[in-house]
């Protein structure tokens, strides 16, 4: 709450606190309201709508509702205290003053409090559906309720103050063409998503690299295909991407599954003369032993509806040919080890890998936070779908970790929840990422 700590918001919680507790100014004088009602207007429409350093809309109405939220829960003690002394004063004879002046101050704060939920609710990223859930629920229960909104305030105040932040950086002149590479980027993704203009399977990735200069493009591949087949899509793509490029290659940056299709691409089916780099992230090039034994462990008639489900689904959306089990069974640790035999990938192409390991599972986003039990106790440290042991491949090896408990799962290397993580700033590490593409001359 420290943002709010300003001598105009000082001024607001004053207002606040004076209008909220008005009805006997009102009683003896009704014309009071004129003056009343407009302000308290003002004070539920204007605070907080021009917080200091960003344009962005979605960023003003949080701040916006964060502002109300906390000047709703500091103007509590005072009107308690004011209606303590109130009934002092007309206790007993004119007892049905304190209950009006209850009621006006009670459907008043009301007022202030919807609408900063509102704005917080349909704005906050961070909030995400934990907190929207447990504030939705606890919203009824005295005191808890209290502890639960302080709590969203400072979720919200934290996500206002650090997203601030990143816009600084985003927009300042000096770091405009850091991310600036000689061949574009290409975003391959993993098994199971689409490159989607409603939902970017890169979070915030790809704008902030934009905003650095680079020059992004996505695979644009089918969900769920073997590795052969996703492989076929991605030359197809990407050799048009790279023959439109002044200097006709580009800069592979794949996760998951899409690091092994697109290794197959480059050595199986000659693309190789138009990739500078290829950067594969959480990519298991061991395979996933969990994925093995749990395809093993299933029984075929369950396979198989789960199987149709997934294709009819996504034919829906735009696949043209998906073929869920082909896919995982693409992913085990024996196919991969036998894939790895036959590849060879070529010297002039710069390699690197990424991985990255959850520290316990109850920090995580669902549903890896409940997986990486059950992969951990196959393939050891895992991101909640991959083992540690799997990622490493190329001429540089990075292994991420966090200080904190909460570990860098298999969707957090993709900002797959928009989530801020104490101890890793996705977007700061792509653009570094990037940058030092940049300096290599690619």
């Amino acid at each position: 709450m420290k943002r709010y700590l300003s001598l105009i918001n000082i001024f607001y919680f004053i207002l606040l606190v004076v209008l909220l507790n008005s009805y006997m100014l009102v009683k003896q004088n009704l014309y009071s309201l004129i003056v009343i009602i407009p302000l308290f207007i003002i004070l539920n429409a204007f605070p907080g709508m021009k917080p200091r350093g960003t344009k962005k809309l979605r960023l003003k109405v949080c701040n916006h509702g964060t502002l109300l939220l906390t000047l709703f829960v500091c103007s509590l003690i005072p009107s308690v205290v004011w209606h303590v002394i109130l009934a002092f004063l007309t206790l007993p004879g004119a007892y049905m003053d304190l209950i009006f002046s209850a009621l006006y101050c009670t459907l008043a704060s009301a007022v202030v409090f919807w609408n900063g939920i509102l704005c917080v609710y349909a704005t906050s990223v961070q909030m995400g559906i934990k907190w929207r859930v447990i504030g939705a629920l606890c919203g009824m229960i005295p005191v808890l309720n209290l502890i639960v909104l302080t709590k969203i305030i400072n979720v919200t105040s934290e996500e206002i103050e650090f997203e601030i932040q990143k816009e600084r950086i985003s927009y300042d002149p000096k770091l405009a063409e850091i991310c600036k590479t000689k061949y574009p980027i290409v975003l391959v993704h993993g098994i199971f998503f689409r490159d989607s203009i409603l939902f970017n399977y890169w979070g915030r990735i790809p704008k902030t690299l934009k905003l650095h200069g680079a020059t992004v493009y996505y695979g644009q591949h089918q969900s769920a295909l073997t590795v052969e087949n996703s492989a076929k899509e991605l030359t197809a793509r990407i050799k048009l991407i790279a023959e439109r490029s002044p200097y006709g290659k580009v800069n592979i940056i794949a996760h998951s599954k899409g690091g092994l299709d697109c290794r197959y691409a480059i050595s199986e089916l000659g693309l190789a003369p138009y990739v500078a780099s290829l950067t594969t992230v959480n990519t298991p090039h061991r395979g996933c032993l969990f994925a093995e034994k749990l395809l093993f462990a299933i029984p075929e008639k369950v396979k198989n509806k789960v199987a149709h489900a997934y294709n009819v689904t996504l034919t829906a959306l735009g696949d043209e040919t998906p073929d869920f089990l082909a896919a995982v069974g693409d992913l085990t640790a024996s196919v991969c080890e036998e894939r790895n035999k036959k590849l060879v990938f070529p010297n002039d192409i710069y390699a690197q890998s990424i991985g990255s390991v959850m520290s316990h599972p109850r920090k995580g986003k669902f549903p890896l936070n409940l997986s990486y039990r059950y992969v951990k106790n196959f393939d050891g440290e895992n991101d909640g779908l991959v083992g540690e042991n799997s990622f490493a491949w190329g001429e540089k090896y990075t292994l991420l970790r966090t200080e904190g408990n909460r570990g860098i799962s298999h969707g957090d290397m993709i900002d797959l929840n928009r989530e801020n993580i104490r101890d890793f700033d996705v977007r700061a590490f792509y653009t570094e990422l990037v940058s030092d593409l940049r300096k290599r001359g690619l």
